[in-house]
């Protein structure tokens, strides 16, 4: 799933910020962005640039705030980052539709296309942090075609789909906490069987850390005994990955997703769990197995706040939220706690 950086949004609500006379908060979906006083009105149209999104610094300036622009992937811009306001949380950026060249700034100017992707026409990249060498290691070649890359949406774009599960009995969730880590698939199709970080299958090295935890879980050798075609994804963490936050000694590799290659669907998550633990691999901490939806975007949020289940001295990137029915909806929610203290 490609997810859509920069999009043409709604404005749905302006709120006041507490003590502040030239700023305000607009509301465009589950989405809350602090803009100047005035500078939009609710039902105006906007180009809305999600939190990881690199801006090219002449679409937007103002980022740098007067210093040098950084440069990522030969771009000179800056990264959009969650801030803080004067105590209210800003996610993204709001932009008026005359960032568009003239003629396209008239066509996007239309209620049919709110939602539509934009980021092609404004230039933006999505920001991945670097990889280090023992993650990244020696490209076999491109991610394999049969198998979806891990991802998943926000629940800050999936407003219309909540009001239909909110409270509604017919759709149950798993939660599991969102490690910070690094993701990692090992699959088995036929006769290949590989090793990939999230963009990339990788060539067996010594020094890969990704394919020594592999050979180390035989975790190839768990998907050929069942004689099955299965992609195991997953998240690595643990020593020289996004800072050791779980503060482990080595590496662990923990399974959120499996993909029936042949199926083409990912198990559910009972078959997961009962796949998991009848192969001895390790699961995702799993906080909730039949949950039903009560709360708003907000109140999700607030959930999301929490300390890690592997280390209760750490706190958690979030949690992540997979329907029951086979082929289910899932989404994630990000705390804004950790947020702020690890993206700010």
């Amino acid at each position: 799933m490609n997810r859509k950086l920069a999009t043409i949004r709604k404005i749905d609500e302006i709120r006041p910020i507490e003590g502040a006379d030239a700023i305000e908060a607009a509301v465009v979906g589950g989405w809350v962005v602090v803009i100047k006083k005035g500078e939009f009105k609710v039902g105006d149209l906007a180009a809305y640039l999600e939190i990881d999104s690199w801006v090219p610094h002449s679409l937007a300036p103002f980022l740098s705030k007067g210093a040098e622009p950084r440069e990522y992937n030969g771009v000179r811009g800056e990264r959009l980052r969650t801030a803080k306001f004067r105590g209210q949380i800003s996610q993204g950026l709001l932009l008026p539709l005359s960032v568009f060249p003239h003629s396209l700034g008239f066509f996007y100017a239309t209620d049919k296309t709110v939602g539509e992707d934009v980021s092609h026409w404004l230039g933006i990249q999505k920001w991945e942090a670097p990889i280090p060498a023992q993650l990244a290691g020696d490209v076999e070649g491109v991610f394999p075609t049969v198998i979806p890359k891990t991802d998943q949406e926000r629940i800050q774009n999936l407003t219309e789909q909540l009001k239909e599960w909110q409270g509604n009995t017919d759709f149950t969730w798993e939660v599991t906490e969102k490690l910070d880590g690094s993701s990692m698939t090992v699959f088995v199709h036929g006769d290949v069987e590989g090793v990939c970080s999230r963009n990339w299958s990788l060539k067996e090295t010594a020094g890969n850390t990704l394919w020594r935890v592999a050979r180390r879980e035989s975790l190839i050798e768990r998907i050929r005994a069942t004689g099955r075609n299965l992609a195991l994804q997953g998240e690595l963490i643990g020593e020289g990955i996004q800072g050791n936050a779980y503060k482990i000694t080595g590496q662990d590799f923990y399974v959120f997703d499996i993909y029936d290659i042949d199926r083409g669907d990912y198990m559910t998550p009972f078959e997961r769990r009962v796949f998991c633990d009848t192969h001895g691999i390790k699961h995702v901490p799993v906080l909730a197995k039949e949950m039903v939806i009560q709360e708003w975007v907000t109140g999700l949020l607030t959930m999301a706040d929490g300390t890690s289940t592997l280390n209760p001295k750490t706190a958690r990137e979030g949690l992540v939220f997979k329907c029951n029915t086979f082929g289910g909806p899932t989404f994630k929610t990000i705390s804004n706690r950790w947020l702020i203290k690890n993206d700010g």
